[in-house]
């Protein structure tokens, strides 16, 4: 199935209404995001999640003219969504009209994930969730949690009225040998260790093979794609078996994408992932994508101000092992996305303790922290020790530390999966080690 062409466009332009006409911005988050149009199917003409941009569009049909006469550019998200809404609504009225699974198509469904458990990795985020709760749909499994949601994870649930998934731990006390597909993660560090390796029967990732990769005794079903979300292969899935996700399954996973996509601004955006997110706007009737997106940052966000230095360190961490002729070791690196960046780099003195005590809780070798402004998309990295410093510098050399060695600015770098693992996996492979005279790190702790 290839990407139709996304630069045809719609004859079905909704004319850009008066002033006087145009609603007020007051009304709540669902009612913003989510149009009234909506038919039987769940989806009625939504423009691929761009019929609030075309409302109100202004004279040059690349702005929005709000009440005031206000005019704002149209966003990424917004742009891209309108530029695939036609193929977006072929794909969409494509679907069978109604929601229940057609037999003959279960015939095309690999065997092994049928009544499957689909769990994400731990310290989960909505990827995790929204991608197991789509493939439990799509295979006819139940989907898990690894461990506790996040507030981004809360709010999509309750946007769209879709039941928080039981843990993993409750459904093995339920059914021990049950059947597992591991959804977003292949590394045995990121796997809850309540999952039985011998219990595996699948994964679905979008992820590079690297350490610690899971190892079976046989043949499993593998689904691997370097998409931006893994929520996207899922909803691709759905679209070439024939199968209509309902609305909830829809809403979850198109939020999923514009998380782990940021907004289809990240590095690891594709077109898959545009095309996608457009579908599922028209499958589960949203209208103003910017507004859905927006709200959904927000959430993120506000649970980041009441967050540990403990807490912001350990949340979204990830570990990586290599062994080498000059470095054999761990090295741990934990991202912190958020709409301002400022408020957690001003807790500079609290995190960097904290970093220390972590590396050393977990005997890491080396362990970054980045903190990723998901609005402007720009990186910055937290050095805690020399050890940081030096491989900082070998992996991005082009990018700028403060006096004091504890920062380094790592410009339009955003992503750990396709700016950071990568850059730093080259500097260990080149011969990088670990700086012979460590010192004490920048907070007075051995590195």
């Amino acid at each position: 199935m290839a990407p139709p062409n996304p630069e045809e466009p719609s004859a079905k332009r909704p004319a850009s209404p008066s002033a006087g006409s145009r609603a007020s911005h007051n009304s709540s988050p669902s009612k913003r995001a989510r149009g009234s149009s909506v038919g039987s199917l769940g989806y009625g003409d939504h423009h691929g999640g761009g019929a609030e941009a075309l409302r109100l569009a202004g004279p040059d049909n690349k702005t929005k003219q709000y009440d005031d006469g206000v005019l704002r550019k149209r966003t990424q998200v917004e742009t891209d969504v309108l530029a695939r809404e036609k193929a977006a609504h072929e794909l969409a009225d494509a679907l069978p009209k109604e929601i229940s699974t057609i037999p003959t198509i279960d015939l095309f469904l690999p065997e092994a994930l049928k009544d499957a458990v689909f769990v994400g990795h731990l310290v989960t985020d909505l990827d995790s969730v929204g991608g197991a709760i789509g493939a439990a749909a799509l295979y006819n499994g139940k989907a898990a949690l690894a461990s506790d949601i996040n507030s981004e994870t809360a709010f999509a649930l309750e946007e769209w009225g879709v039941a928080k998934p039981p843990t993993i731990e409750e459904v093995l006390k339920e059914n021990p040998d049950a059947k597992i597909c591991l959804v977003d993660h292949q590394q045995t560090s990121q796997m809850n260790p309540a999952i039985n390796p011998d219990n595996v029967v699948g994964v679905i990732d979008h992820h590079a093979l690297q350490s610690k990769t899971i190892v079976t005794d046989r043949p499993i079903y593998i689904d691997i794609r370097p998409w931006g979300s893994m929520s996207t292969i899922i909803s691709h899935t759905f679209l070439t078996h024939h199968k209509r996700p309902s609305v909830g399954v829809a809403g979850m996973l198109l939020c999923a994408i514009l998380s782990d996509t940021l907004n289809l601004q990240g590095p690891t955006t594709t077109e898959w992932d545009r095309l996608m997110v457009a579908t599922l706007s028209e499958i589960a009737a949203v209208d103003d994508i910017q507004f859905l997106a927006s709200q959904q940052f927000k959430a993120k966000s506000k649970e980041l101000a009441g967050l540990s230095a403990h807490g912001l360190v350990n949340g979204d961490q990830k570990c990586f092992s290599f062994a080498t002729e000059t470095f054999t070791g761990d090295v741990g690196f934990a991202v912190v996305e958020t709409t301002d960046d400022a408020v957690i780099i001003d807790r500079l003195d609290e995190l960097l303790p904290e970093i220390v005590a972590c590396k050393k809780e977990k005997n890491l070798s080396v362990l970054f922290v980045a903190v990723v402004n998901i609005v402007e998309l720009k990186g910055t990295l937290l050095l805690c020790g020399p050890s940081e410093l030096s491989m900082a510098k070998v992996a991005f050399p082009d990018c700028k530390v403060n006096d004091a060695n504890t920062m380094m600015d790592l410009g339009s770098r955003v992503s750990r999966k396709k700016d950071y693992i990568p850059e730093i996996t080259k500097a260990v492979k080149a011969g990088w080690k670990r700086p012979v005279k460590r010192g004490v790190s920048v907070v007075d702790m051995e590195a």
